[in-house]
């Protein structure tokens, strides 16, 4: 019998070989959102790994939407132009049918900061450091700036950079598009009542909460050409009182899906300090198994958090999770 872990998936109009997918994995090494040639060797070697989906780190949808002076954008011709020379890289070295996505992601109120190499505190004046943004004027952290609360302008500046880099990314030849909706970034910072305290339109009631969020899929989506899939990656639970929750995490997933959403990657925390929970292999599964239960058919989801042992991954999909 074939391990369920080597069965084809289809996403959108994606087709992948199997069900391993190569998670984004932030390298903090671009140079004013450039990859170079370590995101090369990196790439390569993960599309010679089998994976059949290999998704790049989180990408930045404008310079100011970076968390860091490392991190990679796709925000101007020349980023675009060196991405497209990594990933035609990674083609060419893949597996046969190996698919590649990219994470587009805004850093929000979480952004200026250093790498986690430096320490990963705010930037300081002097270090070229970046006014923030976010749904509120409410800091991530004691210790780091106040966010200006986005007023309808900046939100649709924002909604466009996101477009513009969907675009760039097809351009570059990815596959699939991935849209960062947790880990406390922006996107995430709307969804959350942590961070959104906003009485308008877009904060307050779940509804009004996923407002933006949608207003960026729905606009990513319609510009993609066909051959695109995409999806989000979306917060299972903040591990904190009154923070994001599993039925909301579903009630996300259902939006997605109900606009053509082929995929969501169910991960959690990033939005507070405060958050508690034990890392152990497997911790996230239960809410990717809730978001898989409640949202239905028709789109697939993905468990990711220290996943590891084949054995355990066969499992997972034998159990439906």
């Amino acid at each position: 019998m074939t391990p369920a872990l080597f069965t084809p998936l289809r996403l959108g109009p994606v087709d992948l070989p199997n069900r391993i997918a190569v998670a984004p994995m932030c390298q903090y090494v671009a140079h004013d959102g450039v990859v170079g040639d370590w995101h090369l060797q990196h790439l390569m070697n993960l599309a010679m790994s089998g994976a059949g989906l290999v998704t790049v780190e989180a990408t930045a949808v404008e310079r100011r939407g970076r968390i860091s002076h490392g991190c990679v954008g796709l925000y101007s011709d020349e980023s675009e132009r060196a991405m497209k020379r990594v990933i035609d890289a990674a083609r060419a070295v893949a597996l046969p049918q190996t698919k590649f996505a990219i994470q587009l992601s805004h850093a929000g109120r979480k952004g200026s900061t250093q790498t986690p190499a430096e320490g990963g505190k705010p930037l300081q004046p002097g270090e070229d450091d970046w006014p923030t943004v976010s749904a509120s004027a409410t800091p991530y952290a004691p210790g780091h700036p106040t966010p200006a609360a986005l007023d309808v302008a900046g939100l649709s500046r924002i909604k466009a950079a996101f477009v513009e880099a969907a675009l760039r990314a097809a351009r570059a030849g990815f596959d699939a598009i991935e849209l960062h909706m947790t880990h406390g970034y922006l996107l995430a910072q709307f969804l959350s009542p942590l961070s959104n305290r906003r009485d308008d339109a877009y904060g307050g009631s779940l509804d009004n909460r996923l407002r933006f969020p949608l207003e960026v899929a729905d606009a990513v989506a319609a510009a993609l050409p066909g051959h695109m899939a995409w999806g989000a990656r979306v917060t299972g639970s903040e591990w904190v009182e009154g923070g994001v929750t599993p039925q909301e995490a579903a009630a996300l997933t259902r939006a997605l899906k109900a606009r053509g959403a082929s995929f969501v990657c169910v991960s959690s925390g990033g939005n507070s300090p405060l958050s508690r929970f034990v890392v152990k292999p497997g911790y996230q599964v239960p809410l990717a198994a809730h978001v898989r239960a409640e949202a239905g058919e028709g789109l697939a989801v993905r468990a990711v958090g220290l996943i590891v042992d084949p054995k355990e991954a066969e499992a997972i999909l034998r159990r439906g999770e």
